[in-house]
């Protein structure tokens, strides 16, 4: 379920997580006025007043902690995209210290594996199935193999040096296919919309004399606890949904590849 509101369009999560929580949560005070007399709901509000302020207190940080996590894992993701784009570019640089043929060669592997990257990695992670693609592996496989083969004592500095950047980008693929999986584990799930179904029905238990303000001041208290909620839910999986990381970078580096066409043969 959770999966399947992060890969919607955003608008669609937000109708279903606040217009449908909203809507739910104005319900509960009527609800409860039916069963229970105004008279003995007044007669615990200020106790019920001092345990809804632990409640709230407990659920907010609770809430602010996994968007401060979430938010700071998406920002990580991106970087990593920029980190591989980066080791990229630095292998193009690199390779045309390593002569005509052996450098063009090592730049069509690069060129390849970037293509793959975007044509392939980026789908799988958007499914939720980010180790799906096998073609980028096999890609990043064959500039490993084509590079192991080098043998060019006058030029090992450099050898050495696309290695570190190839090691590089291999970890930064790595660190993007394990965020792709999300930040928030299902346990922390279930005590965020547990708690959110607490707070929220704890107030129902107030009584005022007016119905309508009850109900006003609940819905806006449950707009603002699934407002936050849907943050979590949209950027959660980075690459996923319709906030997500694009392969922006990667496709930057692939352009400068291609508009040097002489150096790639």
């Amino acid at each position: 379920m959770l999966f399947f509101l992060t890969s919607q369009p955003l608008w669609i999560s937000g109708v279903i997580i606040i217009g449908g929580g909203t809507l739910l949560a104005t319900l509960g005070p009527a609800l409860v006025r039916r069963f229970v007399a105004l008279e003995r709901l007044t007669t615990n509000n200020e106790i019920a007043g001092f345990k809804f302020a632990t409640v709230g207190v407990l659920y907010a940080v609770l809430l602010a902690f996994v968007i401060i996590v979430v938010w700071e894992k998406f920002t990580n993701a991106e970087l990593e995209v920029v980190h591989e784009a980066g080791a990229a570019e630095n292998i193009y640089r690199l390779s045309q210290g390593l002569g005509d043929t052996t450098g063009a060669d090592l730049r069509n592997a690069v060129a390849a594996y970037l293509k793959t990257a975007i044509a392939d990695d980026w789908p799988a992670m958007d499914s939720g199935v980010p180790g799906a693609s096998t073609s980028t592996k096999q890609a990043l496989d064959a500039v490993y193999t084509m590079l192991s083969v080098v043998n060019d004592q006058a030029n090992r500095a450099i050898v050495s040096e696309i290695f570190r950047q190839l090691d590089r980008m291999t970890e930064s693929r790595r660190a993007r296919l394990i965020a792709a999986e999300g930040a928030v584990p299902n346990v922390i799930w279930l005590v965020l919309l547990g708690g959110a179904a607490v707070t929220i029905v704890f107030t129902f238990f107030f009584g005022t004399e007016s119905l309508r303000a009850q109900t006003v001041m609940t819905a806006l208290l449950a707009l603002l606890i699934f407002s936050e909620l849907l943050i979590v839910v949209a950027i959660d999986r980075p690459f996923a949904g319709s906030v997500k990381v694009q392969p922006n970078a990667l496709a930057h580096v692939l352009a400068d590849f291609e508009s040097h066409p002489e150096e790639a043969r």
